[in-house]
């Protein structure tokens, strides 16, 4: 049966106010003397309309990360590096979402791999007053934006479950101005802030889970240089399962004499797909104008990223695992990563994007013409990934081997505290986004984690 096409609705005032209306402007002119509108000028200036009827989701995500700022490190389209709903598509399929939406734990999943600090309450483990707190706070500043998620019934609209970025807040009146990124639907509108609380304070049906908010700013550490965590498909679930569960475990039954015995189990255990857990990133770079390679500023970030790779390839623990020639399918599994290559040329031509699959042992890759001296960048290797994923482990791992001489070879092997900075500030921030993820694939681990052990 054909149902009749709409264009827009009438938004239900009350419980809400129109945020075009004269009432509307008024609680804006004094919200933002309150000075508990600074947030809402960078949001308003990325703002955007879902894509698709149940992208809410996407979209509050892709304005708050284009209004803190933050650079995707990937193209959007042509040379430019902007956040699309296209492009979050890392902890959820883009066909899922579109078909059945997107719950709590994977919108702060999305922006937490996207780069982003997030810390998230379900309404289970907060009051009215955290939200009015937190949404002050936000509020009052360029650099944290709030998220809801809420049921639209509270407020008498049409629908269900939704996300949306919160603009600001008017003290006196206790009210919130919500963005809704379904501007086809309705517009801005203020509503009262215990009543979002209320449609915050509900169950997604889904999960079995309560809704709540999310705060979400810039990450204070540096992004990473070279090695990212992805939990892009299933083989992130079976990654997360040996990470938490099956490594500890095996240590604790198992009971090896050596290094290398243990090395061995460790790796021989892996799943088929653990090359998928590490992803690399080398972005490429260069004028097509047949001579020019690459600028200062390229060069520099290359040069950085070859260090790094360097760096794990002098620790004693890649040398190990080098000389263990751990399982063909680890090598197969790894090189299917993808490295982006972006080719830009002369003023606003674009010639098209480069897509190079990473090798299985150590190469080089000239980036310039032949005739240039710019110096070639290293590949990481499925060793030095391997090499990589050990040393990102949480320390507790290793607590359950047994053999005393053992564990403190091995730890001195894994250990951070002698890395050069760079590798260990890489390594800190690989261990940050693990432990994120693997908080994020249980929808009840929602809570902002513990501080993690250097």
């Amino acid at each position: 049966m054909e149902v009749a096409s709409l264009y827009r609705r009438v938004l239900p005032t009350p419980p809400a106010v129109e945020f075009a209306s004269p009432e509307g402007r008024r609680l804006f002119a004094e919200a933002l003397e309150g000075g508990t509108m600074e947030g809402f000028f960078s949001l308003v200036s990325h703002f955007q309309t879902q894509s698709e009827p149940a992208f809410c989701g996407l979209a509050s995500i892709a304005v708050v990360l284009n209004a803190l700022a933050i650079d995707p490190g990937r193209r959007w389209k042509g040379p430019w590096r902007w956040f699309d709903e296209s492009m979050l598509d890392c902890c959820e399929p883009l066909h899922v979402v579109r078909s059945q939406g997107i719950t709590f734990g994977k919108v702060v999943c999305l922006a937490r791999c996207a780069g982003a600090s997030v810390r998230c309450f379900r309404a289970d483990h907060a009051t009215v007053h955290d939200l009015r707190a937190h949404l002050a706070r936000c509020a009052s500043s360029r650099d944290c934006h709030l998220i809801a998620s809420y049921h639209r019934g509270h407020f008498k609209q049409t629908g269900g479950g939704h996300f949306s970025p919160i603009g600001g807040y008017h003290a006196g009146t206790d009210m919130a101005l919500i963005l809704d990124v379904a501007r086809f639907k309705y517009p801005p509108h203020w509503v009262p802030l215990t009543l979002l609380w209320e449609a915050m304070n509900t169950t997604d049906k889904t999960t079995g889970f309560p809704r709540g908010f999310m705060l979400v700013s810039r990450q204070t550490s540096a992004p990473s240089l070279l090695y990212t965590v992805s939990c892009g498909d299933e083989s992130w679930k079976s990654m997360a399962k040996y990470c938490v569960e099956d490594a500890p475990n095996l240590l604790k039954d198992e009971s090896p004499d050596n290094v290398a015995t243990l090395l061995s189990r460790l790796v021989g255990s892996l799943p088929a797909n653990a090359g998928d857990l590490i992803k690399c990133v080398v972005e490429v770079r260069r004028k097509d104008d047949g001579g020019s390679c690459l600028s200062k500023e390229e060069k520099e970030r290359l040069l950085l990223k070859e260090t790094v790779v360097q760096q794990v390839r002098d620790t004693k623990l890649f040398r190990i695992v080098q000389e263990l020639q751990y399982p063909k399918r680890l090598r197969q599994a790894h090189t299917k990563n993808v490295i982006s290559g972006t080719v830009v040329s002369e003023g606003n031509r674009q010639a098209n994007g480069v897509d190079l699959l990473l090798p299985a042992t150590p190469s080089e890759k000239t980036l310039c013409s032949p005739n240039s001296t710019n110096e070639a960048v290293k590949y990481p290797s499925s060793t030095d990934v391997l090499t990589v994923l050990l040393l990102v482990l949480h320390p507790g791992t290793w607590f359950g081997i047994r053999d005393e001489r053992v564990k403190a070879e091995f730890q001195s092997l894994v250990s951070t505290e002698s890395l050069p900075d760079l590798l260990k500030r890489e390594i800190l921030h690989l261990r940050r986004q693990l432990h994120y993820l693997t908080g994020c694939e249980g929808e009840e681990a929602c809570q902002e984690p513990m501080p993690l052990s250097p």
